[in-house]
Parts: structure tokens; C-alpha cells; sequence
């Protein structure tokens, strides 16, 4: 953990004029929550937390990982729910419960390196690898990776993947604090493939999205009464009855995205295109304003 902050500390330190209003330079150099009323602020992937809590590094059925990145913080409805979803993953023989990765920083907000998401302390992700062991020390939590349940062409699952996989991700699905799960196409391939009409209600949640081969995202709900919080737009399959997400579309994954189409000339080109600001740009300025009070409490 030292560690960690002695390195924000140096690139603060070493960033050019006008970094300092960066908001992940600011938000990722805050080692311990706000003492404010729990509340997320803004949206998932541009935004911030208040009065978030600490994930205890170890418990009866669940270890949080890499901690000298110093991202097991969450809304207090994000941690009841891994640390309930740990005991059923246990229960249903899930190895010995969960390996939680990351969740939010101290205070929420963009982060240095990795998501642009996890900002408002209601994203988390959780391994692949059912857990052997609880008792890792902090340096075997650095040194061990998950397991890859997705192929290296990312059309199909490989053999890591098993039913018990299929089982937690439907009861992280049935969770009605749930709003979506983030897994490889090929796993929602895969659990289309061999799914049931009752299925089609919760199999909706689970999305596909690229770069989730080892491990799977779970998005929660804004909380009732978090007014700072935005909802995430509905999709048209969660406002269908009959939508469960393993239509045409879901292919476009494994075909257009791994091969696009050769363009036709009419298309703009990048460089004519605006760009999105990404979370490593963001300014405090660009967040909801409520996030200088949450950078500034004790």
C-alpha cells in the first residue's frame, strides 16, 4: 500500500503544468473514505463516492486481490452483496467462496490506470478462479492470477469453464440489487446455448463486453434514495418480455467485432471523428460538482 502511494505521489509530483486538475491524479492519491453519508455521485464511468466502505481484506468466504492497488472500497449495498454472493459461491461449490478484484478507489472518482468505469462504488469484479485457499498473504495476492475462461480467439469457452460458473453468475443475476454483469461474449454465447424459457428474465443482465475473460463485472442499481446517482439507461432488451439478450445481435461479437468489414469509403475517418473524453482525461471540473466536496471532507 506504501508503495502504491509513494508512487501516485512521485507522478504527482513529475506531471506536467495543469495535470494537477486531472481528476484521477486527484481522486487516486485519497488513501481513506470521505466521512460523509454513503452516496454514489454522478454516473459509472464519470463520477465519484462518498462515505464508501472498506471490503475487509479477508473473511470466512472471500479474499480481496491485489491490494496495493487500494481498490476494495464500495457503497456499504456493494459489500453486503459480494460478501453474500461469496457465501453462495461457497455453497454451491464455488471453491471456498470469492477472489474479488477491483471495486473503487477511497473516494471513487477515475482511476490512474485500468477502468473507466468503478467510479461511484457500485462496480466490482470478481475472478474466474474458484479460490483453494482464503489464507494468501498480500504477496501471493499480487503474484496469482484467474484463469482464462474464454479462447484465445475469443469465440468459444475453454474447459475452465464449468456449470458451477454458469450457477454464480445466475445467482449474482437474480440479485434484484443487480442492474447488469459484464462477461465475454463467448460466455453469454455459451449460456444462451443452453439456457431455458424461465432463464430468459435474469439471462438478460448478462451482457458481453470485451476484455472479461478472466474474471466477470457486476454493476449494481443506483440505491433507493441515492438522489447524486444516475441510472443507467435501459436497453431495449430489458424493456422487452421476451428479451434476453441471445438474438442476431449477440453474434456480432464473434464476427464483426473480431472482423470488421472493410470500409466503403464513405465512412468518416478517425481523425474526423469527436472523441469521447476518456476517464484518464477528466478534469474535477468535468464531474459532477458535489465531487469537490467528497475530494475536500476529512
Amino acid at each position: 500500500m506504501m508503495l502504491t502511494r509513494i508512487l501516485l505521489l512521485s507522478l504527482l509530483l513529475s506531471a506536467p503544468a495543469g495535470a494537477e486538475d486531472l481528476a484521477n491524479q486527484l481522486f487516486g492519491a485519497k488513501s481513506a473514505p470521505s466521512s460523509q453519508e454513503p452516496m454514489p455521485v454522478g454516473s459509472y464511468a464519470r463520477g465519484c463516492a462518498a462515505g464508501l466502505v472498506e471490503l475487509p481484506q479477508t473473511g470466512s468466504t472471500w479474499q480481496a486481490m491485489r491490494l496495493s492497488r487500494g481498490r476494495n472500497f464500495g457503497q456499504p449495498v456493494m459489500i453486503d452483496f459480494l460478501k453474500e454472493l461469496s457465501a453462495t459461491a461457497r455453497g454451491i461449490g464455488f471453491g471456498k467462496g470469492l477472489y474479488i478484484g477491483d471495486i473503487s478507489q477511497p473516494r471513487g472518482g477515475p482511476m490512474i490506470s485500468g477502468h473507466a468505469s468503478h467510479q461511484i462504488g457500485l462496480d466490482a469484479d470478481i475472478w474466474m478462479l474458484p479460490p483453494r485457499s482464503l489464507s494468501l498473504s498480500e504477496a501471493e495476492r499480487e503474484a496469482i492470477s484467474s484463469i482464462p475462461v474464454r479462447s484465445a480467439d475469443q469465440r468459444s469457452v475453454t474447459e475452465n469453464w464449468t456449470k458451477v460458473h454458469r450457477e454464480l453468475l445466475k445467482a449474482a443475476a437474480l440479485d434484484p440489487r443487480v442492474d447488469r454483469i459484464f462477461v465475454a461474449a463467448a460466455v453469454k454465447i455459451e449460456m444462451c446455448r443452453t439456457a431455458k424459457n424461465k432463464d430468459k428474465k435474469w439471462l438478460q443482465k448478462i451482457r458481453p463486453a470485451a476484455g472479461h475473460d478472466t474474471h466477470f463485472h457486476v454493476r449494481l442499481k443506483c440505491p433507493k434514495g441515492a438522489r447524486l446517482c444516475e441510472t443507467q439507461t435501459p436497453t431495449v432488451a430489458e424493456l422487452s418480455d421476451n428479451g434476453d439478450g441471445c438474438d442476431d445481435t449477440l453474434m456480432w461479437w464473434v464476427t464483426d467485432y473480431l472482423d470488421p468489414p472493410k470500409s466503403d469509403g464513405k465512412t468518416p475517418k478517425d481523425e474526423d471523428t469527436p472523441r469521447k473524453k476518456g476517464a484518464r482525461e477528466l478534469t474535477l471540473a468535468d464531474l459532477p460538482r458535489q465531487c469537490q466536496d467528497v475530494l475536500a471532507a476529512e
